[in-house]
């Protein structure tokens, strides 16, 4: 039986006791290309069970263990990143150059982050006669998602290991294969029996049961804002620990003495990237009134370049959303905004011209958004994007702070103090000011319904453990 149709728990692969089976979808085409096995109780209480037997030694294991156990993970990783860049464009059609570049590079990343951190990490400091220390909080489930797959793994799994956590991985059910070739990674690595756990299924017959467990302690979960509610509230019957990574509605203010051009094309790939299935996406630009119509024409012109196609094409640069349920719900959008009355300059319903097969959106941009329409309110997560004007910058941050989220803000100015001014007004756990490179070591997560708890280098590390006091010590 192939390793899809099992479940890696207690360091084997092992058949489900309760199987059932999952088609995966290839976006590209609309057909399944594979299936996988789906657990039920029985395979939850297993994986469960293997991770609370292994965790009171390897929460003994030494700080030099954990992290000579992840420099041989990395090492692992490495071997197989072209399985996993590709594994990312069967299954979630991320175009297979973007796919190398950043879905698989990302885990690497992650990796290599928390090696750096662990390396110096304070796990006890004194503090007067009093002894902090700070140890695993046990086990915990991993709840991800498909639209960055190994991101998503990896800066959970990196951590907990980091910390002396065993842990409980539940993939998602649309984007799953990458989530086996890890498991394969973490095999290879030699993470001892029980410690790293796989379990594949769905959110209702996994993830909730994963979050009810009584002999879970964590719960860290990366999805919508709708699922991460569930998830606290079955977690919350046993009063474990929850940290949530969820939707977004990200503002992208460009400042009125911005280099307009340049800003409002690096906004389009900063809207677009991944097909716009990312989480912290600047899907709202909100541009002075004075240049809201030239920066509408570069905004159109810029989509209108943005190549959508076969995901196995170098030339690609937007693949496939990665479902039917998630074209359906980028359709009912780009329809509400233009029968709310918002300029459609690009784009709109239906797929791109020669592609009459897969879940393709038309790369769409609006002009003349006003605050309150659909398409300014819900999360997309789409190749879609909404120009708002503004008529001061105080109307500026007051719209973009509008919004139930508040994971991700963005600021383009040629004033480098103006945008530091601006971004110390926005409700946003990270600010980007200027597009700047992506940095591995600075937190990441929400305000508001966007979640709870950081993720990323020492922030996801205290995240899996907990604080303990020990009065007395040194007296």
């Amino acid at each position: 039986m192939p390793k899809r149709l099992k479940f890696y728990i207690d360091g084997a692969w092992l058949e489900p006791l309760s199987p059932s089976r999952i088609p995966v979808i290839d976006p590209a085409t609309e057909a399944p290309f594979t299936e996988i096995a789906g657990a039920g109780q029985a395979d939850i209480d297993r994986a469960v069970a293997a991770a609370r037997a292994a965790f009171p030694a390897f929460a003994r294991t030494s700080q030099a263990e954990r992290l000579a156990l992840l420099k041989r993970c990395l090492a692992a990783y490495i071997r197989r990143y072209d399985e996993i860049a590709e594994a990312c464009t069967r299954e979630m059609g991320a175009p297979i150059g973007f796919a190398r570049s950043s879905q698989a590079m990302a885990g690497q990343k992650h990796l290599e982050t928390m090696i750096k951190v662990l390396e110096t990490f304070p796990f006890a400091e004194m503090r007067g006669t009093t002894r902090v220390v700070k140890e695993p909080i046990g086990v915990c489930g991993l709840i991800t998602p498909w639209n960055w797959p190994l991101n998503q793994i990896v800066c959970k799994v990196a951590p907990a290991l980091a910390a002396g956590c065993t842990m409980v991985l539940k993939p998602s059910e649309l984007a799953p294969l990458n989530a086996i070739i890890f498991a394969e990674i973490m095999h290879e690595a030699g993470v001892p029996k029980g410690v790293f756990n796989l379990v594949n299924g769905t959110g209702p017959d996994v993830g909730q049961k994963l979050a009810e467990h009584p002999d879970v302690d964590m719960m860290s979960f990366t999805g919508s804002t709708r699922a991460g509610i569930i998830v606290a509230q079955a977690a919350a019957g046993t009063v474990k620990r929850v940290t949530q990574e969820l939707g977004g509605k990200s503002a992208n203010i460009l400042l009125p003495n911005v280099a307009l051009e340049s800003a409002v094309r690096q906004g389009i790939g900063a809207c677009f990237i991944n097909s716009g299935q990312s989480c912290d996406a600047a899907t709202r630009m909100l541009v002075p009134r004075a240049l809201h119509d030239t920066a509408l024409a570069i905004a159109a012109d810029e989509a209108g370049r943005q190549t959508t196609g076969n995901p196995w094409s170098a030339d690609t640069v937007l693949g496939p959303l990665v479902s039917q349920t998630q074209f359906d719900k980028v359709q009912r959008l780009i329809k509400a905004g233009i029968d709310e009355g918002a300029t459609l300059a690009c784009g709109g319903l239906g797929r791109p011209a020669g592609l009459n097969k897969g879940y393709y959106a038309r790369p769409t941009v609006f002009g003349h958004v006003r605050p309150g329409m659909a398409i300014e309110r819900e999360e997309i997560f789409g190749p879609v994007l909404s120009l708002i004007p503004y008529d001061n910058l105080d109307q500026a941050i007051e719209i973009a702070n509008d919004t139930a989220y508040g994971l991700a803000a963005y600021v383009q100015s040629g004033d480098l103090a103006a945008a530091r001014d601006v971004a110390a007004k926005m409700r946003a756990g990270s600010v980007y000011i200027n597009n700047p490179d992506s940095d591995y070591f600075a937190p990441f997560g929400g305000y508001k319904q966007s979640g709870n708890g950081r993720e990323y280098a020492d922030f996801a590390l205290n995240d899996f453990l907990e604080i303990k006091g020990i009065v007395g010590y040194g007296a």
